[in-house]
């Protein structure tokens, strides 16, 4: 591996990154994904399609292992997901999970701060893996590319990468902090009509 490459360093540490923070929420993963499209758009030495793709690579590794995890550790999980939940909420969550799992493991993957307890809930309600694989692979697609747009978008206004990734990384923290205050209000409206 030629170290003095970009693509060598770039690659890795896009899938890394992703990686990281798709099992251990401390890696802003959209921002990485953003930048690295940014850096794709704005000089020749990442692919942008590449970077998609290396980045749902890392996003459903990651998300498989937390499914697992909570899969695996399932009475542990139950119990995390149970706490303080009356048993009648527990059953309607995995009538949810039945009827709607794919599109809730969708959502979860592109909702801010949605993707852990979703997955976390879906193995301690033992969710399938022949039907979250295939929703976890739609979400990681749609994640990625909607992430890598902002880098695009970024990228082509800017010429200097440096701008570029951080205008990327600006956008993507702009659109979470936009999607978890409509989550907020949607949970408080929600809650006020209880």
């Amino acid at each position: 591996m030629d170290w003095t490459d970009p693509a060598a360093l770039g690659y890795p540490a896009v899938f890394g990154g992703v990686l990281l923070g798709s099992i251990v929420p401390v890696v802003p993963t959209g921002a990485v994904v953003g930048a690295a499209a940014a850096i794709a758009v704005t000089t020749d030495q990442l692919s942008l399609p590449l970077v998609v793709v290396v980045s749902v690579l890392g996003a459903l590794i990651g998300d498989l292992v937390t499914f697992g995890v909570a899969k695996a550790g399932s009475a542990a999980t139950q119990r995390w997901v149970a706490r303080g939940q009356r048993p009648e909420r527990l059953e309607a969550g995995r009538t949810r999970f039945a009827r709607r799992g794919a599109l809730l493991v969708v959502v979860g993957r592109l909702l801010p701060a949605g993707r852990i307890p979703v997955l976390l809930a879906a193995g301690a309600l033992d969710y399938p893996w022949r039907r979250l694989v295939p929703a976890a692979v739609l979400a990681c697609v749609l994640w990625a590319v909607a992430y890598a747009v902002l880098g695009m978008v970024s990228g082509g206004l800017f010429d200097s990468p440096v701008v570029a990734t951080l205008v990327a990384t600006a956008l993507v923290f702009a659109v979470a902090g936009v999607g978890a205050l409509v989550s907020r209000l949607r949970a408080d409206t929600g809650g006020a009509r209880t």
